[in-house]
Order: structure tokens, then sequence, then C-alpha cells
């Protein structure tokens, strides 16, 4: 069967194969270091003509937005899958943050999530909607009866904040010499997890004294 281009593989058997195959070239590229990934990089990569990227992508803008829902997808299930069993909110915040922050280190094509669409920087964007959005799906799927606890819609939002501010501030500077994981998550139980523990107390007992 003939393999010229698509990396010596085998051509895709459809067109959601092919833009799959593109948008993980895209990621691959993002892994290596690349930066401004284009159209032009992905079709060298994948030894096809570039015509045949704008097939499925009109430009490198909408590659990455692509790229950036595959990896939004990834990583939500990757976490939802770590932060199973968690139920109490401080610990699940905890693992949440210290997991957002190694994955997104780990992992450079994880920085679309955060990113303005413009610009990969994944710090700039931190704490916009977008960044608040999937920090809400984030703590939404956690096993966790918020409302139980005394938590509002409007506290959830704050919390999805702070959590993306921390993940920020670890991001730009992770210490000298970095924490390794347990004692960031040591860390963060010390200054994030109690915080969290007295919120829930203190709502528990205002909503039992309101009973």
């Amino acid at each position: 069967m003939r393999t010229h281009g698509w990396a010596g593989l085998i051509p895709p058997a459809d067109d959601d194969e092919a833009a799959t195959r593109i948008i993980a070239a895209a990621g691959e590229l993002m892994e290596s270091g690349a930066t401004d990934v284009n159209i032009r990089q992905v079709a060298q990569k994948l030894g096809i003509a570039r015509q045949t990227v704008y097939r499925y992508f009109p430009n490198s803008q909408a590659l990455l937005v692509a790229t950036a829902q595959h990896a939004t997808n990834e990583f939500l299930d990757d976490l939802t899958r770590s932060l199973e069993g968690l139920t109490e909110p401080s610990d699940a915040i905890v693992e949440a943050v210290a997991l957002t922050f190694e994955r997104l280190q780990d992992n450079r094509r994880f920085a679309l999530l955060f990113a303005h669409p413009d610009n990969t920087e994944l710090t700039a964007e931190v704490t916009a909607t977008r960044s608040i959005a999937i920090g809400r799906v984030i703590v939404d799927h956690l096993p966790i009866d918020w409302v139980g606890h005394g938590w509002t819609d409007a506290d959830m939002n704050e919390l999805v904040e702070v959590m993306l501010r921390f993940v920020q501030s670890l991001l730009v500077d992770p210490g000298a010499p970095p924490r390794p994981p347990n004692e960031l998550r040591a860390f963060l139980h010390r200054w994030v997890g109690t915080a969290i523990e007295a919120k829930s107390s203190t709502s528990t007992s205002v909503a039992r004294a309101q009973s």
C-alpha cells in the first residue's frame, strides 16, 4: 500500500483520522519546544503538502484552536481519573492544584488551555473567562457535595480563581529549588487546604444555625 507522506505511515482512512493526525503533530511540535506552530511546520513533520493541511484547517489559528480543544479534553479526562475517590474539599483541591501545575510543566501543549487564542504563553490568561470555565469543569466534576459543605456558586467561582492564581504563581516561580511532589502538597495543604477546611466548617455551621 502506498505510504508516501504522512510520516511514512499508511494514509488516513477518512477525514476524521487525517484531522486527528494533524492535531497530534501540532501537539508533538509544541512538546518538542517549537514556538508559533504553523501549517508549514506541521506539513513538514507529516511529510505532506501544506495544501493537505489546509483542507482541514483554513489557517494556523484554526489549527491551534483545534489543538487546544484536544488538549483540554485530554487534560480534563486525565485529571478526573487522578482525582477519583477524593471526597474532602481540601484534599481534592490541593491535589487538583498540584496536578494541574505538574501537568502544565510536563506537557507544553497543555499551555493552550490557559493561553489567549493569539498567544501560547500560558501565564497571561490564567484567570480569563475560558480558564475560569475550565476550572469550574474541574471542581464541578469532583465527587464532592459542595452544597452540603455550604459552598455557593459565587464561592465556587472564587475558589477556581484562587486555584488558578496558585497555579500561575507556581509556573512563574516554582521555587529555588522547586519543591518535590510530597513537599508541594504539604505546602498547599498548609496554606490552601486549611483555608478550604475553615470555609467549609464555617458555612456548614451557619447553615445548621439557620435551619
